[in-house]
């Protein structure tokens, strides 16, 4: 169905490879569409309680395309007649992982720069094999940070860091995006998939697909939030209608009766009424 990416799901873990491993799996407008339909379809999908993004080959994503050589980022000169002001391409990826509705895991297999970078930044964990390397390198062409890093990096990293990777867009080994807050842990290039999976296997088969749906926007969203009050207000609303829910019968009964959970809630038809809250004119 796709040609530059691949989409399996096995056990309720969707992993999806970017596939271009002749290009070092370079971002492309048609790279941008498939992942968006991808995301789509994953949102849509209950049996999908995870999502693992990795690369094909010994890259993550290079970055972008450049194959148009010097006006590749000059949209005046598009074959197509759009030229002007247009979206970033990886912002509306970036955008789009923003809103999405399961938690999405990096498992970084190798060099990520550029897009190849800046796009993992809206996934909730990012892990990465021993010998990738990162590179936030804009600057050494000419360009800005894209792909909403502007707003995203310095959140992950801190302002100090996020500035200094970005002034001098030079490419770091993995142990210094370890130590600088970009990863949660590196791995060997064979263990990591595996570990990848673990995290997910560990939300798929112990929570509430409905909570975590909720938990991963009401984390993100109070990153902007200028008052505690802001989160008070939304926890208020969730423990409100979660602690109605069957989910939340099932949760206690298990454990006091010491066995596994069995959720039954579905993020495609039990979501609260007030989800998404974000898009109330006035909240009340």
């Amino acid at each position: 169905m796709y040609d530059t990416i691949i989409y399996n799901v096995d056990n309720g873990i969707l992993t999806l490879t970017l596939n271009r491993p002749e290009k070092l799996n370079a971002f492309t407008g048609d790279m941008l569409r498939e992942m968006m339909d991808a995301l789509d379809r994953a949102d849509a999908d209950d049996d999908i309680r995870a999502i693992i993004v990795t690369g094909a080959g010994r890259a993550f994503c290079a970055g972008a395309d450049l194959s148009s050589g010097g006006d590749t980022f000059n949209a005046d000169t598009r074959d197509d007649g759009a030229g002007g002001l247009q979206p970033d391409g990886g912002g509306l990826l970036t955008l789009r992982i923003y809103e999405c509705r399961k938690p999405i895991i990096a498992a970084i297999n190798g060099p990520a720069v550029g897009v190849g970078l800046t796009m993992t930044l809206a996934m909730d964990i990012r892990i990465a094999a021993d010998v990738a390397k990162f590179g936030f390198v804009f600057a050494r062409r000419g360009l800005v940070p894209e792909a909403c890093s502007s707003y995203f990096l310095p959140r992950v990293v801190g302002i100090s860091q996020a500035l200094e990777w970005c002034y001098s867009g030079r490419v770091f080994p993995a142990s210094e995006a370890l130590d600088g807050g970009l990863l949660r842990s590196l791995h060997d290039k064979d263990a990591l998939l595996p570990m990848a999976r673990n995290i997910a296997r560990d939300i798929a088969d112990n929570t509430s697909a409905i909570s975590v749906t909720l938990i991963r926007h009401m984390l993100w969203r109070m990153l902007g939030a200028d008052h505690p009050i802001e989160a008070h207000k939304i926890d208020s609303r969730g423990i409100y209608h979660l602690g109605r829910s069957r989910d939340a019968k099932e949760g206690v009964e298990a454990f006091l009766e010491k066995r596994p959970a069995e959720f039954q809630g579905k993020v495609s038809e039990d979501l609260p009424e007030y989800f998404p809250w974000w898009h109330e004119e006035e909240f009340s």
